[in-house]
């Protein structure tokens, strides 16, 4: 294929320093390097090939993740690698796998609520993966509700052991990723009962098949629950189903940090808060905030090349089509994912900061900022992934017709990352938890006790029910103090009004109930001050770099100001701002479209993204599109012959008109 670069007059353009972009979005340049280099292994090895994912059978795909996945834990341990290292080698893999909740879900539970000893036992087989384990938590019956739970974990006192058994139908659990065909162990949530009395939902370590023959052990029930949504995309992954006829483990194997079941049966809570538990919890979620930005930054990069390459009517005098990413339907459209990209992004690395903040705390038995960082991470779970799933189809819109075809990278990307907006906290219930958090905020601003953290501004909740917008000329409003108050104010607002609408009912859980659409709108408000504030909080640190914090501020003002426009209802009936203000708001957003328009293919080049990791014809690095898309069609197995099977039996019937004696 003939070496092209369609996309050089428009790296060209670009007025800042890709290199130093590159930088910023990765965080630093040690994690850029080791990002480079690892997208890079993977890139040049044919045993992670995935071109031919979508054409595979459920089976063969099957095989060919378990082939990856050995194969990617030869090369880590072949080449010694880092913790962070590895990670990257298996993110940039890019197929889901058993190996996704071993380390990214049984490891930390074992971490997070075993004791010493039990960490000490379990950690050095799942690090060596001696052990393979998932997390078997959801059941047939029950998700979101994990309390409503039904699998019994019963203590037996004349065994020392504990029974775990599936009394129902609904209690078989159900989606556990990794369970279906290849864990051999599991953390089990299941009902602790001891003496008769049931002491809620508690996790346990149990062996689910043979270290010898794989087979699963005595009174276990274990399989597959079948296709998911998409070609390949999550069916690579083997989620499963799990049931437990008295199945009986040691009880040295429930999780004990936090309670603990003693010799004689009795139930001990230890010193350690339960809220403890919560530390996995947002350790999880705060990576799946990070995961949002990298699945829309794809998205974002293979629209953003593509609309770049494609032309579309307004040719003069037999001249050249116009660019698609001309157009300013496109640009309103593309421009503020694009900058939402990179917004999350930054907000990633915050809650990175605070997991490890909360982390410290917790060991030096300081809760104070858990339940804050509990919220945070769940609300910015909801939003993140809500926003991302949404933007994935857009991008998919956004590039035509052709970002139908799987080999565009579109489909797949959007059906492999959907399920983030359900596993780990439904997003609709976890926007309820943010706003139980913000009523409780609002209760207590009263009694003397300030917000902190993110609910900070709310300890400002006198002067931001009064102030005014002060925005009299569109370029206003690319002032931060301006951005930041309008935004803080609408979401104290909304909190405010909300907790007085609660405040009319006598029973407080009768009110959540009634009201409980309305108040995802504050806890959404919530959030979006959160991204709109740590973007402005990373545009005062010192970020090097020739024009690069200045394509920062641009798209800082896009994300923020898109927002506006997008709920300029909120804003106008909290009395935030006034509709002209809104009017000259959208004039200014109008106005940054143009600004980033010279550097929209370089900022998605600072990504990073290999062609392989990428998967898309329509976004790959030159642009060469057209004569790509055309030479994988006819790898297509339909176009191993001229004429299809079938011809014989179904076509040339109907053409000859012999329907009726032909052989159906």
């Amino acid at each position: 294929m003939e070496a092209l670069d369609y996309h050089a007059e428009e790296r060209r353009k670009a007025e800042f320093n890709l290199d130093e972009m590159k930088i910023v979005w990765a965080g630093s340049r040690r994690t850029h390097e080791i990002s480079d280099r690892m997208a890079r292994l993977v890139a040049s090895d044919p045993v992670f090939r995935k071109d031919n994912r979508t054409m595979l059978t459920r089976k063969d795909l099957f095989k060919d993740t378990l082939r990856k996945a050995a194969h990617a834990w030869k090369r880590i341990t072949d080449l010694r690698l880092s913790e962070l290292e590895a990670n990257m080698l298996r993110s940039y893999v890019d197929q889901p796998a058993f190996t996704d909740l071993h380390w990214g879900m049984f490891i930390p539970a074992i971490k997070g609520q075993g004791t010493n000893e039990q960490q000490e036992k379990w950690l050095p087989m799942a690090y060596k993966m001696q052990i393979i384990g998932c997390y078997a938590q959801t059941e047939l019956g029950h998700g979101s509700n994990v309390q409503g739970l039904e699998t019994t974990a019963t203590f037996d006192p004349q065994t020392d052991e504990f029974e775990i058994h599936s009394p129902t139908l609904t209690s078989s659990k159900w989606w556990p990723g990794g369970l279906g065909k290849v864990s051999t162990h599991a953390v089990v949530y299941a009902r602790l009962i001891t003496s008769g009395q049931d002491h809620g939902v508690h996790g346990f370590i149990v062996q689910l098949r043979s270290l010898d023959d794989h087979l699963p052990l005595p009174g276990i029930t274990v399989g597959d629950i079948g296709m998911k949504f998409g070609s390949g995309a999550y069916n690579s992954m083997d989620n499963g189903l799990l049931r437990f006829d008295h199945v009986r483990i040691p009880r040295n194997q429930m999780l004990m940090r936090v309670s603990q079941v003693t010799r004689e049966g009795k139930f001990v809570q230890s010193d350690v808060p339960r809220q403890l538990v919560y530390g996995t919890m947002v350790y999880v979620r705060q990576t799946i905030v990070s995961d949002a930005s990298c699945a829309l930054a794809r998205a974002v990069c293979i629209a953003t090349r593509y609309s770049a390459v494609r032309r579309q009517f307004g040719s003069q005098n037999g001249g050249p089509e116009t660019q698609v990413i001309d157009y300013k339907t496109q640009q309103s459209r593309l421009f503020p994912l694009l900058a939402s990209a990179y917004a999350f992004r930054f907000v990633g690395e915050w809650l990175k900061w605070l997991y490890t903040d909360v982390t410290q705390r917790l060991q030096a038995n300081d809760f104070s900022t858990l339940p804050e960082a509990h919220a945070c991470t769940a609300g910015l779970k909801s939003m993140t992934t809500s926003v991302t799933a949404d933007a994935i189809e857009e991008c998919r819109k956004l590039c035509g017709g052709h970002g139908y075809l799987s080999n565009s990278g579109l489909p797949e990307l959007f059906a492999v990352y959907i399920p983030t907006c359900t596993y780990e906290g439904d997003n609709v219930v976890l926007l309820l938890q943010v706003a139980r958090f913000l009523m409780k905020t609002v209760s207590q601003l009263g009694s003397g006790k300030k917000p902190v953290g993110t609910t900070a501004y709310m300890g400002r909740a006198e002067h931001l029910m009064q102030c005014r917008c002060e925005v009299e000329t569109a370029h206003d409003w690319l002032k931060p103090s301006i951005i930041l108050e309008a935004f803080e104010a609408r979401a104290v607002r909304m909190s405010i009004a909300c907790a007085k609408s609660l405040a009319k009912f006598s029973n407080p859980e009768d009110g959540f109930a009634e009201l409980s659409a309305d108040l995802l709108e504050p806890a959404i408000a919530h959030c979006q001050l959160i991204v709109v504030s740590k973007f402005l909080e990373k545009l005062q640190q010192d970020i090097p770099g020739k024009g690069v914090k200045r394509q920062l501020e641009i798209l800082c003002n896009v994300y923020a100001l898109h927002l506006i426009h997008k709920h300029l209802g909120d804003f106008i009936a909290t009395s935030c701002i006034t509709p002209k203000q809104g009017a000259l708001a959208n004039e200014q957003l109008r106005l940054l479209y143009a600004q980033v328009r010279p550097n929209a293919v370089a900022l998605v080049d600072a990504f990073n993204f290999t062609d392989h990791y990428l998967g898309s014809i329509l976004g790959c690095y030159d642009g060469n599109v057209y004569q790509k898309l055309y030479q994988e069609a006819w790898k297509d197995p339909l176009n191993d012959t001229v004429v299809p099977d079938g011809y014989l039996e179904y076509i040339r019937p109907i053409l000859k008109q012999h329907i009726r004696t032909a052989r159906l």
